[in-house]
């Protein structure tokens, strides 16, 4: 398996590490899931996502605008320097090859991460149809580092000295982090304020170290970090979303430049148990008479609610939140009801609101 740049620091800190996307990475760490999931909605946790795929657009400007329409359904000639934005890559028949954030960094340079378990394809599929005039660099000496919850800009604050409070949520800007070169976004998959910060993989141990002795920092692993995200209702590539469903389908025709489109046969909805059980990936979907309807993509233990979420695709005329449903649970029928996503009031910061 692969291992990322922060491989060792992992080790040190007695993580229990597994297999994801061929990398060999933390899942937890001494505290638990719970723990580290409970962390980061109350203070700020760290997380190694090095294993995620980067890549730099250079060019002209309408160059790089007109491929990233062409290559995603979104728009992006309003977009601003130093602004961000999700989308997905779509491929010819409208399912999604991955999805992604794009950020242009200033007018002529754009900076995007791919999923981990995608970013080969990803890349070949961008350099297939990339324009002459422009050119996409990808190196595996960059590492990526998630600082997420609610304390994130308060200890980039007093562990870098930088006064993030002016930093709108869904952009990136360069600073320097201990003398050290770095794209700070304030984005992040956890539906907390927080930051990602890529840096170069020969400097990111230390990195990770100085801001791991912050008194509110903890090491999170990727069971927490899938956790976090069911309960804000984000997709996982693979799981959720992938080349079979188009964007309509996955509910996000907020990322569309051209929302005509005919209204899908079914649609990604959330789903919560009302009785007692955990479903998982995979559990069916059924009506009151017992007729499957659909199928979860994702489900668990919900933290923070402290009960049964997942996510999945439902027949359309039975997505509307709170239709009641049932979901097929070792070979019980278990009461839930459509829900709306997120689960949680997301905590992004805005511009100008800032850290206590």
């Amino acid at each position: 398996m692969r291992k990322t740049p922060l491989h060792r620091n992992h080790t040190a800190l007695g993580a229990k590490m597994g297999e994801f996307a061929g990398y060999d990475m933390p899942l937890y760490y001494k505290e638990g899931v719970i723990k580290e999931h409970e962390w980061v909605r109350s203070r700020a946790g760290l997380f190694d996502v090095s294993h995620m795929g980067q890549v730099i657009l250079t060019g002209p400007e309408e160059e790089i605008i007109e491929f990233w329409e062409r290559m995603t359904p979104s728009g992006f000639a309003k977009l601003g320097d130093g602004a961000a934005k999700y989308t997905v890559l779509t491929g010819p028949k409208g399912g999604m090859i991955d999805d992604l954030i794009v950020t242009r960094i200033w007018r002529d340079k754009f900076f995007a991460v791919l999923n981990a378990g995608r970013k080969d394809v990803d890349i070949e599929w961008l350099r297939k149809h990339l324009p002459e005039s422009v050119t996409l660099d990808y190196s595996e000496t960059e590492a990526l580092l998630a600082l997420q919850g609610q304390d994130a800009e308060k200890v980039m604050r007093e562990t870098f000295g930088l006064d993030l409070g002016d930093m709108n949520y869904m952009s990136g800007k360069y600073f320097d982090l201990d003398k050290i070169p770095a794209l700070v976004s304030r984005l992040g998959y956890t539906g907390e304020d927080g930051f990602e910060i890529s840096i170069s993989a020969q400097v990111a141990p230390h990195i990770w170290d100085v801001l791991m002795k912050h008194p509110d920092v903890m090491p999170i692993g990727l069971a927490a970090r899938d956790s976090l995200r069911l309960e804000m209702g984000y997709p996982l590539y693979g799981h959720d979303i992938d080349e079979t469903t188009s964007p309509a389908e996955a509910n996000l025709s907020w990322i569309l430049r051209d929302k005509s489109g005919p209204k899908p046969e079914r649609l990604r909805v959330g789903v919560k148990l009302l009785d007692k059980g955990v479903a998982r990936e995979g559990a069916e979907i059924r009506n009151e008479v017992g007729e499957k309807i659909g199928s979860l993509t994702s489900g668990g233990f919900s933290p923070s609610l402290k009960e049964s979420i997942g996510m999945g695709y439902i027949e359309t005329p039975m997505s509307a939140p709170g239709t009641k449903i049932f979901v097929h649970v070792r070979g019980r029928d278990i009461p839930a009801e459509v829900v709306a996503m997120p689960f949680l009031p997301a905590r992004t910061k805005m511009k100008k609101q800032r850290a206590a």
